[in-house]
């Protein structure tokens, strides 16, 4: 009687398991069926503007809905520019923010400056985009870039980044709103990989004398490099995704420019702003699509990249 029991408990059990394993199953086919529907669903609306324009749909450097002459260069370079600026300047700031959080400051003041970043993550991407056209914009126009060119304006190479008139517009303003967006994630989940070092390898370092950034720098972020690089990415895929802040303030101007300070544009801003004004079955709103494609691209190369850069450095 008890081994019938035994064996029912068990049967029960192996079912539970088995139904277990493919609601699993299930989830996990889902969320590859999503990203696998997105990507198709962008190529396939992409494959007119590659058939009209062909492989040079990629490096043509002309937008054009009145002539119906279409180009990624313009975007794509503003959606990588900005990218840059932003990752740039974010990177120091969240490292120093998660550096002074894990080992200079007060644990009560620490746990609420950490809070703090956590919550400025939450803020909407559209009131970082307000914030900068009318705290940003006016400082780029009327003090930062005048300054630089009565100071550098005479400089060879750096009169052609600075140079245009001062709108306050441009790839610089972007990448700083775009600084200001991604530094509170990179900064968190810095934060994160840096309290999960093991106490014993950081105090064994303290016992033989090392000071707090030789701590860092050799103990810390070797054991943390997943988490950092991770965190990076993150940073770098918000970035280069990011639609509503760039628009309040990049310009909206399809062209390339070597100034930081001209107005430009980026996939997100340009799809954003373009695509309710594109009939369904224009080429048009095909180009928009492999603008979408190829974006989406970028971000999968970002995430290989950094992929690649962990399997060197563990390897």
């Amino acid at each position: 009687m008890t081994h019938d029991r035994d064996a029912s408990s068990l049967g029960r059990h192996s079912r539970s398991d088995q139904i277990f394993q493919i609601l699993l199953a299930c989830c996990a086919a889902a969320v590859l069926l999503t990203l696998g529907g997105l990507v198709l669903t962008m190529a396939f609306g992409g494959t007119r503007a590659f058939e009209t324009f062909g492989p040079g749909f990629v490096w043509h450097n002309v937008w054009n809905p009145v002539s119906n002459t279409y180009g990624a260069l313009a975007p794509l370079f503003g959606t990588l520019i900005t990218t840059i600026i932003g990752v740039a300047l974010a990177l120091p700031l969240a490292f120093g923010t998660a550096f002074w959080l894990t080992t200079m400051a007060p644990p009560r003041i620490g746990e609420i400056v950490g809070t703090a970043v956590q919550l400025l993550a939450a803020v909407p991407s559209i009131i970082f985009g307000m914030w900068g056209l009318f705290v940003i914009k006016p400082i780029m126009a009327r003090d930062i870039q005048p300054f630089l060119t009565h100071h550098l304006g005479h400089v060879p190479v750096v009169r052609q980044i600075v140079h245009g008139a001062p709108f306050g517009y441009g790839l610089m303003t972007g990448g700083i709103v775009l600084a200001v967006m991604i530094t509170p994630f990179i900064a968190a989940v810095m934060r994160d990989v840096f309290m999960a070092t093991p106490p014993m390898l950081r105090e064994s370092a303290f016992g033989l004398g090392a000071t707090r950034w030789e701590v860092m720098r050799q103990v810390t972020l070797p054991w943390s490099r997943a988490g950092v690089i991770g965190g990076i990415v993150l940073g770098m895929g918000r970035a280069l995704g990011e639609t509503m802040a760039v628009t309040f303030v990049i310009g909206d101007s399809n062209r390339i420019g070597w100034s930081l300070f001209a107005p430009a544009n980026t996939v997100a801003s340009l799809i954003a702003l373009e695509f309710p004004e594109s009939p369904a079955g224009s080429i048009k709103l095909a180009s928009l699509l492999a603008l979408g494609f190829i974006l989406m691209l970028l971000s999968f190369a970002s995430l290989a990249v950094a992929r690649l850069l962990l399997r060197e450095r563990t390897a």
